[in-house]
Parts: C-alpha cells; sequence; structure tokens
C-alpha cells in the first residue's frame, strides 16, 4: 500500500481514478470539500481525525489535514507509451531516467513532463529515486497522470525504444549538440542522469544525440531537474511552433 498525503497528491490520486483503501480529514478543516466528493465519487467515506492523530499517521505535519492510502500504483510496458501517442495522433515523447536519485528532482522532473504532454517516463528499478509520497508531492500530483514504464535494463528499453523508430537523445554538458539545434518533429526520448555523475557511459554510447544548454555563469552545470525540465519544455515548444499542438 501506499500513503499519500498533502492537498495536491491526494486530490489527484483520486482524479486520476485510484480508489483509496482509507482516506483522513482533520475534523473540522476547511477546502478539502473537492477530496471528500471525489473520495465518496469512489465508494470510499472519509474517516475524520485529529490533526495530532494524522501527523502520527503520515510521521510529518505537514500533510496539509489530508491522507489517504492507496494500493500500489500500475506500472506500464514499455509499449504502453507508444500506444497512447499512436490514440492520441501525436509523435511519442518520452523521458528516461539513468539512476536519477533525489525525490526532489524527480517530482519536479515528472510535474514537468505531464505539463508538456510527455506520454511516458522510463525508471530503473535499481539505483534511482522510488515514486513515493515525497516524489508525490514534489511533482504537486502530476505524477498521478503520467504512465510510469518500470525497467530492470536501461540499456535494453532505450535499445527496443530505438528499433521501433524513437530517436534517444542524452542531456550531458559536454554533449556536442546544442539542445536548440534539432528540432524535435521525430519520436524521441530524453535522456536525464544522476545528479552527481550525470549519464553514465555506456548510456552515453546509447544515444542517437548528446545535447548540452549552453550557459554564461560561472557554474558548471544546471541542476538535474531544471535542465531536464528546460529541454522537455522546449522539445513541446517547437512541437507547438511546428503543428499547432503538441505532437
Amino acid at each position: 500500500m501506499e500513503l499519500l498525503f498533502g492537498f495536491h497528491p491526494v486530490r489527484e490520486a483520486l482524479r486520476a481514478g485510484r480508489v483509496p483503501e482509507v482516506v483522513w480529514v482533520v475534523e473540522k478543516a476547511k477546502g478539502l470539500g473537492e477530496i471528500v466528493a471525489l473520495a465518496r465519487a469512489s465508494g470510499v467515506l472519509p474517516q475524520t481525525v485529529t490533526r495530532q492523530k494524522l501527523g502520527d499517521l503520515c510521521r510529518s505535519s505537514h500533510h496539509q489535514n489530508v491522507a489517504a492510502r492507496f494500493p500500489d500504483r500500475t506500472l506500464h510496458s514499455l509499449d504502453h507509451p507508444l500506444a497512447v501517442a499512436e490514440q492520441r495522433g501525436q509523435k511519442p515523447f518520452l523521458l528516461a531516467l539513468d539512476h536519477l536519485q533525489d525525490p526532489q528532482n524527480l517530482g519536479s522532473l515528472l510535474r514537468t513532463a505531464e505539463a508538456v504532454g510527455v506520454h511516458g517516463v522510463v525508471l530503473p528499478k535499481d539505483r534511482s529515486a522510488p515514486v513515493n509520497a515525497t516524489v508525490a508531492r514534489a511533482s504537486s500530483g502530476a505524477v498521478e497522470h503520467l504512465a510510469l514504464c518500470d525497467t530492470i535494463n536501461l540499456m535494453r528499453a532505450l535499445a527496443w525504444y530505438k528499433e521501433r523508430g524513437v530517436w534517444v537523445v542524452g542531456l550531458d554538458p559536454a554533449g556536442e549538440t546544442r539542445y536548440d539545434a534539432l528540432d524535435y518533429a521525430w519520436p524521441v526520448a530524453v535522456v536525464v542522469g544522476s545528479e552527481d555523475k550525470g549519464l553514465r557511459p555506456i548510456v552515453r554510447r546509447a544515444c542517437d544525440y548528446l545535447v548540452h544548454i549552453p550557459m554564461t555563469g560561472s557554474v558548471a552545470s544546471l541542476n538535474a531537474a531544471v535542465a531536464g525540465s528546460l529541454l522537455l519544455y522546449h522539445i513541446w515548444r517547437t512541437r507547438e511552433d511546428t503543428h499547432g499542438n503538441s505532437g
């Protein structure tokens, strides 16, 4: 089971159709009418608790007066995002993460991915931040509206996508191509590396392009989530300018 707390994570999980086992709300708390209605619509009557009791349940005082326990989220196969893109009449737009380990960075990046219409996110099972309550809060609930695909071997997953016509673009400060030098009109998977080491050498070699974001400041590189978000937004914007939609 997965415990979520905070207004946006719980609301978005309910809006996405996840059926909770239980929902807790602080007695007499205001502003929770939408969550109460969504919970009831799913067949669950929220339980009222004291703020202290909810804090004990969440092991946090930052619960915003609401929490819920859900069955573990559904993870999808690698072909699911391609089917979603085809159904929408769009070119596949994927995000793959190479051992991104900070849950705040993961949540921020997922929030951007959902905002720009990414069809799926590929997450390695090992040495990566788990998708948990911290990630849900950092994404402001956006994680609930993304297709998450787990993989044991990121290299095999990227190779599988390449066989199906998806171009793999790695984000690397030492990349030879500027991020805005490509038109991204084709199916694309953006790969973002870990916070400390970036992309692993084996992943770099698997990329069709390695792109960098030019800077003039003194800092050597951008935060992984910031850099990834900039590239994702750029791809969405260029597709919008070219086609008038996110496809």
